[in-house]
C-alpha cells in the first residue's frame, strides 16, 4: 500500500515537471528506487530484493534502446526504473505496453495536428498501394517537412500508462 502512494506521488510530480520544464527529477526518482529496494528488502528479505531488482532491470531495459537511440531522455529511463522497482516486473511491463499506446495516440494527434490529417491519410494509402503490388515501399518527403520533428514529453504517456496498468491491471 504504502508503495502504491509513493508511485502515484512519483508519477503526479513526475507529469507536473515533465510538463512545466521537460524534466523528470533525479530527486524524484531516484528515492523511489531505493526505497523501492529498501523497502521489499526488509518486507520479504532477499527474494524481496530480488523481487524489487527485477522490476527496475525491465523497467530500465525497456527503455534504455530509445534513449540510446535519442528517441527520449534520461529521465524517462528513470521514471520506469523507479515504477520497476517500486511494483515489481509484470507491473511495469504492462505500464509499459498501456504506455506505448498511449504515446503512440499521442504521437498521431500531434502529427495530424501539425501536418495536418489529409496528407498523412493520403501517404498511407499510397504505401499500402506499392505493399500490395510488391512493387516496394517508398518513402515520400516533402521539403518542407524533411527538417520538422515533433517531440513530446513522454513522461506524460508513461505517466497515464501506468495510471491505465493501477486502474485496469495487466492483459491476463
Amino acid at each position: 500500500m504504502v508503495s502504491i502512494i509513493i508511485l502515484i506521488l512519483v508519477l503526479l510530480i513526475s507529469l507536473i515537471t515533465d510538463i512545466k520544464k521537460r524534466k523528470i527529477l533525479n530527486i524524484v526518482t531516484l528515492p523511489a528506487i531505493l526505497y523501492g529496494f529498501a523497502y521489499y528488502l526488509t518486507e520479504n528479505g532477499i527474494n524481496g530484493f530480488l523481487f524489487s531488482g527485477k522490476g527496475f532491470l525491465v523497467g530500465l531495459g525497456l527503455l534504455v534502446i530509445p534513449y540510446l537511440l535519442g528517441g527520449m531522455g534520461a529521465g524517462d529511463v528513470k521514471l520506469m526504473a523507479a515504477i520497476g522497482a517500486l511494483m515489481g516486473a509484470s507491473f511495469v511491463f504492462y505500464s509499459f505496453i498501456y504506455t506505448a499506446i498511449i504515446g503512440g495516440i499521442i504521437a498521431l494527434v500531434l502529427i495530424a495536428k501539425k501536418r495536418g490529417i489529409i496528407n498523412p491519410i493520403k501517404s498511407l494509402l499510397f504505401n499500402l498501394t506499392f505493399f500490395r503490388s510488391n512493387l516496394g515501399s517508398m518513402i515520400i518527403a516533402d521539403k518542407e517537412q524533411k527538417h520538422s520533428s515533433i517531440s513530446f514529453p513522454y513522461g506524460v504517456a508513461i505517466v497515464l500508462g501506468t495510471f491505465c496498468n493501477l486502474v485496469w491491471g495487466g492483459f491476463q
